[in-house]
């Protein structure tokens, strides 16, 4: 049973938003389905932190989510500032079982456990100039954090967390989220969000005491990556 993650899946099969108009997105569903098939088991799990689908709304996304769904393992998702079709935890998981979508775990304000780790994480916000801060969605952001971590803290776990914004991107940081990181110690980042040329900003490595790891589909050249010595080497140093 082993741990991966890859984010910004950006699928459309029920819209008319093509990828390929991107340079490297050519294909990349078949890539990742070729990848993701290959790699990972029925028993492994995915975490997938946000920009899962084009859609706007829950049924307009109906077949990226039933895409997802027949890949490998059990996936964690969390949401991305592209995700218009997410909802309420219990819209989602009500409209999940009436579609048969079983392998589907919706992280927010909560964690999953993998072995002696916390899997938490929330969206976070802006800090890399791509859109308009906003202060109040911020510090709302910070607190679903918080309240992911403190839950599995509260279950004796280790707690990594998943993102789907960079909380730190070139010279800029988003302070909010920092705070809440350092509070608790947080050792492990993992993001997405960025494409293209901001790869080059991207910071992967270790940061102010904290290790962060871009995720992104094309990033990662649509190969989930797998992390699971990754984040069980953390709890020995």
């Amino acid at each position: 049973m082993r741990l991966f993650t890859v984010a910004d899946l950006h699928l459309s099969f029920g819209v008319d938003k093509p990828m390929d108009i991107f340079p490297g997105w050519k294909d990349h569903e078949k890539k990742l389905l070729e990848n993701w098939q290959k790699k990972i088991s029925p028993e492994d799990t995915v975490v997938i932190p946000g920009d899962h689908s084009w859609g706007m709304s829950l049924e307009e996304a109906l077949p990226d989510l039933e895409f997802i769904d027949r890949l490998n393992g059990t996936k964690i998702i969390s949401k991305g500032n592209h995700d218009l079709w997410w909802g309420t935890v219990s819209k989602m998981q009500r409209f999940f079982d009436d579609h048969g979508i079983g392998s589907l775990k919706i992280l927010h304000n909560n964690h999953y456990a993998f072995g002696d780790v916390g899997i938490c994480g929330t969206r976070g916000w802006v800090n890399d100039n791509s859109e308009a801060p906003n202060a109040k969605v911020i510090a709302r952001e910070a607190i679903r954090l918080e309240t992911s971590i403190k839950s599995a803290l509260s279950e004796g776990l280790r707690p990594v967390v998943f993102l789907h914004y960079p909380p730190v991107f070139g010279t800029s940081r988003n302070l909010d989220m920092l705070e809440v990181l350092y509070k608790y110690g947080i050792k492990r980042v993992f993001y997405g969000h960025l494409h293209g040329k901001a790869h080059a900003f991207a910071v992967n490595g270790l940061s102010e005491g904290i290790n962060y790891q871009l995720v992104s589909c094309d990033f990662l050249h649509f190969d989930p990556l797998d992390i699971t010595e990754i984040v069980q080497n953390d709890n020995l140093s």
